[in-house]
């Protein structure tokens, strides 16, 4: 902002994310970590077989075929380890991950240029998205944008002259 530029900040949030945390992909981000022999083996049966309950007067035992157990010191670290490699489909943004929440940003001394930045790593992470089976929580994804009053008045002059599209949120 000092520089006089624009500043893009979207705020992702992942539907469900602990609840979705595909075991298969997870055991082969685990072997991409280094992690093998009686290591990968402990981490695949702790995952085999998992049974829940919900409430023992009401719900039945079913097999967890997907997730990391929550309420466990394990289940965010798991979590993490999944999500770690999400800033490698960037190309313009940079992410800030805590949890299941992560904020993208980008600058730019123009607003087309900014959306572009922004748009086009919103459809990295849609991507990204699918291939590890997660889902956006779109009700609670947000953006921002930051700068001097001065810049800030400019982007309804850039986008007259330009005649671009206003910034929108893409459904993921």
């Amino acid at each position: 902002m000092d520089k006089g530029l624009l500043n893009g900040i979207i705020f992702l949030d992942l539907k469900n994310a602990f609840d979705c945390v595909d075991h298969a992909i997870l055991i082969e981000k685990f072997k991409k970590f280094g992690c093998v022999g009686n290591t990968l083996n402990w981490f695949k049966s702790y995952f085999t077989n998992r049974k829940q309950i919900v409430n023992q007067t009401t719900s039945k035992c079913r097999t967890v075929s997907c997730g990391v157990p929550q309420g466990s010191n394990l289940g965010p670290i798991l979590f993490l380890l999944y999500v770690h490699d999400l800033s490698n489909c960037l190309k313009s943004t940079t992410a800030s991950m805590f949890a299941d929440g992560t904020n993208l940003t980008a600058s730019s001394s123009t607003s087309t240029e900014l959306y572009n930045k922004l748009n086009n790593d919103l459809e990295n992470i849609h991507q990204w998205l699918l291939a590890n089976k997660l889902t956006l929580n779109t009700s609670k994804t947000e953006y921002m944008i930051v700068g001097s009053r001065q810049r800030l008045g400019k982007i309804d002059d850039e986008a007259e002259d330009n005649k671009i599209k206003k910034f929108q949120k893409q459904k993921l």
